[in-house]
């Protein structure tokens, strides 16, 4: 068994689900869902990059426009770690996720980072 930085329970994430819970429960389960990869991606990075609560405070006091920064910066993290720990890096993540997150208030950007997240794991599909 392979040993990861950050419990693979706890990294990999379903996709489609994530997306439906958050639908459903009107955007609450979409704080959780980035909680658990600000979580994640401190683990793999070895330093406390992401702050939740720094985030979740801006992010309503800028009426979500702060997370347009945080989603690119959480795409460069993402970026780091996949150089780091040589998978196959997505350089366009960061301008993917920033303009995703313009039409779409973060889910979709969530989702697509979720997507890389889950490879760290070797897991490339929604399982």
């Amino acid at each position: 068994m392979q040993s990861y930085p950050y419990p693979e329970y706890d990294g990999v994430r379903s996709i489609v689900l994530g997306i439906i819970v958050s639908i459903l429960t009107c955007g609450i389960y979409y704080f959780y869902w980035q909680y658990k990869q600000m979580e994640t991606l401190n683990a793999w990075l070895g330093r406390e990059e992401y702050n939740f609560w720094l985030w979740l405070v801006l992010y309503i006091l800028t009426c979500s426009i702060f997370e347009l920064y945080y989603e690119y910066k959480m795409a460069k993290g993402i970026n780091e770690i996949q150089e780091n720990n040589s998978l196959r890096e997505n350089k366009d993540l960061a301008l993917i996720c920033v303009l995703v997150s313009i039409f779409s208030l973060g889910l979709a950007a969530t989702a697509i980072q979720q997507w890389e997240i889950n490879k760290f794991y070797g897991e490339s599909a929604d399982d």
